[in-house]
């Protein structure tokens, strides 16, 4: 990390699979924005995605990984994807509003999710907790429309599963 505050503060993240300990190709660059060392020497950094990469070859492992990588960017689409960020946004807030009667709590989303349809989808990727290889998948994806198609299946699915979580809590309440 010391190299990296010194540099331009920026490295690769890549998902490692927990079952097998297998690397993922594809990644993204992230650029530390803010870092704050503790007293037990760990750091707490907030980082911010950036352009995504495939590694085309390890050129060292130890004692970090550096690659040879080749930048990814979304196929050009000439079809109009308003109409299906509209609907994943609209699916984004109606789970964010299930989960929040769910749990009896208070949920906001910030005032600046993306309306843009390339950056939406990935902004919906990258807030997907839990479920990191859905998110790997999506961050392979070189299509815009066919991310935020997914995004949809995924929210549509998750809306419906809190839909009838909380109208159970509600029939037994």
């Amino acid at each position: 990390m010391n190299t990296i505050l010194q540099d331009d503060r920026r490295f690769g993240v890549l998902m490692v699979d927990p079952a097998d300990g297998k690397v993922a190709k594809v990644g993204c660059c992230a650029e530390i924005l803010q870092c704050e060392r503790l007293p037990d020497d760990r750091l707490m950094v907030r980082t911010l995605g950036q352009q995504r990469f495939r590694i085309l070859d390890y050129v060292r492992e130890k004692p970090y990984y550096v690659g040879l990588v080749e930048w990814i960017d979304d196929e050009p689409s000439s079809q109009d994807l308003s109409g299906l960020a509209i609907q994943v946004d609209q699916m984004l807030r109606d789970v964010v509003k299930l989960s929040a009667k769910l749990m009896g709590q208070t949920v906001d989303l910030p005032d600046d999710i993306p309306t843009n349809p390339l950056d939406l989808s990935y902004w919906v990727a990258s807030n997907l907790y839990g479920v990191a290889p859905e998110q790997q998948a999506l961050l392979e994806l070189q299509n815009t429309m066919a991310r935020l198609e997914r995004e949809v299946e995924i929210l549509g699915s998750t809306r419906n599963h809190l839909a009838a979580r909380t109208a159970l809590k509600d029939a037994l309440n």
